[in-house]
């Protein structure tokens, strides 16, 4: 089986969610031994209560082996929300064994909860924090059972649970909005930074992280693909005679007319100019001539108004499929590339692969 070439791989491990995961996880690596090192701390200090030191003890082992194996050992694998969802639940598991030696509910380490909600809170998201908040109301229960339990529960009890418990409530509540808010601040800025803002389609920067996702499953799973470039013909004359908003009008209509003709799982972008590119995933070069020629023809039906009459439009088609053009997937787009300065080259307003220029 062909392995994509390194720089895919590193297309996919230094995109913008891997890089934030990755600020993420060093985060939380750092938050783990601080954790470690405070219960260290309030172990090894006079006159703090210890009910069991071997058990504590075996706390500290227990979470330094977790940290060294699943975080240290597999460094080279790909950071993911699982996760960090996987080191906050054992986070919660630590504290809650260490307080079961250090005083139960009246344990001063039992505000190292808030750490978690909050780390949750800011790395996880809404539904995983409320998750994790609810698990944590229901271990503070658990570790203030015994002492409620020796005696009939009064109201004032229950309020004196409630003020101890109160700052949890309210960290937990601000952190799950402010997830809920930091969530969608993100998927506003990472559409706003990969959407072309004249056509609406995605930007060059988009392109490339998707189309690199689907060349490493097309590669992994012996897939065909077609990368086909799309050029408007007569933009510049357009632009030159009557302005830049009727251009701009036309590359808008443009867009329209070959998203229509796209299937929804293609990848459409805006390529930067008078430029568009189509990846056309599981598409052999046959099927994709066939949409590449419907393309060129729902173009030409297009009536593109301008001032006192009709301009006719046209548009010149380059492309190049894998395997069959090239079995380097990362060649396909320079292909397609070349196939399109055949198009143009001949006189515009047609459909070229790359197979019809190498036998050439």
């Amino acid at each position: 089986m062909n392995q994509p070439d390194n720089k895919f791989r590193l297309a996919e491990l230094f995109s913008v969610e891997q890089v934030e995961l990755r600020g993420f996880s060093r985060s939380v690596a750092e938050l783990e031994w601080l954790l470690l090192i405070l219960v260290l701390l309030y172990f090894i200090a006079p006159g703090t209560l210890v009910v069991d030191p071997f058990m504590v003890v075996v706390a500290m082992v227990s979470f330094a082996a977790f940290v060294l194996l699943f975080r240290y050992i597999n460094f080279r694998e790909i950071d993911a929300r699982w996760k960090i969802a996987i080191e906050t639940w054992v986070m919660i598991a630590f504290i809650t064994w260490v307080c079961l030696y250090t005083g139960r509910n009246e344990s001063p380490l039992l505000h190292l909860y808030l750490l978690v909600i909050i780390t949750s809170g800011l790395t996880l998201g809404k539904m995983t924090t409320l998750l994790e908040f609810a698990l944590i109301t229901c271990l503070y229960l658990y570790l203030g059972y015994p002492a409620f339990n020796a005696r009939e529960f009064a109201l004032t009890d229950f309020t004196q649970l409630m003020i101890q418990f109160a700052p949890f409530l309210l960290v937990g509540y601000l952190i799950a909005m402010l997830s809920a808010d930091l969530h969608f601040a993100r998927q506003m800025f990472e559409h706003l930074s990969e959407t072309d803002d004249m056509t609406g389609l995605l930007n060059k920067r988009a392109y490339n992280k998707l189309s690199t996702r689907e060349i490493l499953k097309a590669v992994r799973y012996s897939h065909s693909f077609t990368v086909m470039m799309i050029d408007a013909d007569n933009l510049k004359v357009v632009n030159d005679e009557y302005g830049h908003d009727l251009g701009d009008k036309m590359l808008q209509t443009l867009a329209d007319t070959i998203k229509h003709n796209l299937r929804e799982t293609d990848i459409l972008a805006r390529y930067g100019g008078d430029e568009f590119i189509v990846f056309l995933s599981e598409t052999d070069a046959e099927q994709a001539c066939e949409v590449g020629e419907r393309i060129h023809e729902a173009v030409a039906d297009v009536k593109f108004s301008v001032p006192k009459k009709t301009l006719p439009l046209s548009v010149s088609i380059g492309m190049a499929s894998y395997p069959v053009d090239s079995h380097t997937p990362e060649d396909i787009l320079e292909l397609a590339d070349r196939a399109l300065y055949y198009s143009k080259r001949q006189g515009r307003n047609q459909v070229t692969t790359y197979a019809d220029i190498d036998g050439n």
